[in-house]
């Protein structure tokens, strides 16, 4: 396809007014949905007197950055170097790049921070610190850095009990860069299940990242920032104190995995797949269509859930879901939509060429398919505006 080309297919689908006359498959965004779940989230951490810092890297959108964080300069996470240069580019201002760092990415945090971002980094080494200390001694500027703490032995991060790390990293910044903090993320929470599993989850997450500032701040290092989160922990958390930040992403959109933890409902998964009726299999129980695991993602994040929505749950038009009926296979351009086995559901009198909306797994994985989002409002087909996305590193 030529570049001609190219912009008239970009230009064709931008006129488009209603979820009819997209070409699918395409990802749509109800903003309803979308601003409910940012409200509840900024409601629920205002009451225990906690700011929240999103992190970017579900939406990885200009527009969707606007509407979930404090100001149009942020504050916020981000997850690549790519984000925080886009986001910087329209005036984001406060932003932690909340992946390790390494050594040779320093010279473009320091590019960004030589543009006036305020971009700290993340790290949990005494090597890391060393190459950052003398990356900020060389360029005449303190780059902040905050040490990741292992809170559930999900990834990475020094123990909170690690006095001795802590106490080294924290030198070793002293040499030339700055130590703003300490930071923290309890990926085990996604294994979680139950409301008191998950309040567990954020008290062990909260008194691991305090126990750290604690150390730091008794051997006389200062510890300005204490940041936390997960979007489990922080629906779940009873207790902040101690806890200067929560930082979370997915509970701008929600998904599928969200909703089988039990930190959201079906109901306010704000993203979806819309994909096109291309075929039937009837003796099978099949229902074809055009969105394969490329435009979903092989996320398949809910299996090791109770409920195994398959590929994503299925809707109409409108976004209301089909009783028990989900993409349960996926090939590269084919999804197949079945009942849910075991279940008393039936297939719905679906046509070639009608429109179904799928609800991801993923959010995050399923959006970084996709180049732009079509926005809706709740059961309305209009489309009322398209916002890009971007991808890569």
């Amino acid at each position: 396809m030529n570049q001609a080309t190219t912009n008239e297919c970009v230009k064709a689908e931008a006129v488009a007014t209603s979820l009819h006359g997209l070409e699918t498959p395409c990802l749509v965004l109800d903003a309803a949905r979308m601003e409910r779940n940012v409200a509840r989230l900024r409601t629920r951490l205002g009451d225990l007197g906690v700011a929240l810092r999103p992190h970017l890297k579900t939406g990885k959108s200009v527009e969707v950055a606007r509407r979930v964080m404090d100001s149009p300069r942020g504050p916020a996470t981000v997850s690549t170097l790519k984000e925080a240069a886009l986001f910087a580019a329209a005036g984001v201002r406060d932003m932690i790049y909340a992946v390790g760092i390494a050594p040779t990415k320093i010279a473009q945090v320091l590019a960004l921070r030589a543009e006036g971002v305020d971009l700290a980094v993340v790290l949990d080494t005494v090597e890391q610190a060393e190459a950052v200390a003398a990356a900020s001694r060389e360029a005449g500027t303190a780059i902040p850095a905050l040490i990741e703490i292992d809170c559930d032995g999900h990834r990475s991060g020094v123990l909170p009990t690690d006095k001795a790390a802590l106490l080294g990293i924290g030198r070793a910044l002293e040499q030339g860069a700055s130590l703003r903090g300490v930071l923290t993320h309890a990926g085990g929470s996604y294994a979680a299940r139950g409301a008191e599993a998950l309040r567990q989850c954020a008290e062990d997450e909260r008194r691991a990242v305090v126990a750290a500032a604690t150390i730091l701040r008794e051997a006389g290092l200062p510890c300005p920032v204490v940041s936390m989160g997960s979007t489990p922990t922080a629906h779940s958390a009873t207790d902040l104190a101690g806890v200067t930040e929560v930082r979370a992403g997915v509970f701008v959109f929600f998904d599928l995995v969200m909703a089988g933890i039990g930190v959201c409902r079906i109901d306010d998964i704000a993203l979806s797949v819309m994909a096109t009726v291309i075929g039937h299999q009837r003796d099978k129980g099949w229902i074809l269509v055009d969105a394969g695991w490329m435009a979903m993602s092989q996320d398949r994040g809910t299996s090791k859930q109770a409920v195994n929505q398959g590929y994503g749950v299925v809707c109409d038009i409108t976004g209301k879901p089909y009783p028990d009926l989900i993409v349960a296979d996926a090939n590269q351009e084919h999804g197949i939509i079945t009942v849910r086995p075991g279940s008393s559901g039936t297939l719905p009198d679906l046509a070639i060429g009608d429109r179904v909306r799928i609800l991801p797994n993923h959010a995050c994985a399923t959006g970084a398919q996709h180049h732009r989002y079509h926005v809706v409002r709740g059961a309305d087909s209009t489309v009322e505006a398209e916002w890009p996305r971007f991808s890569g590193w």
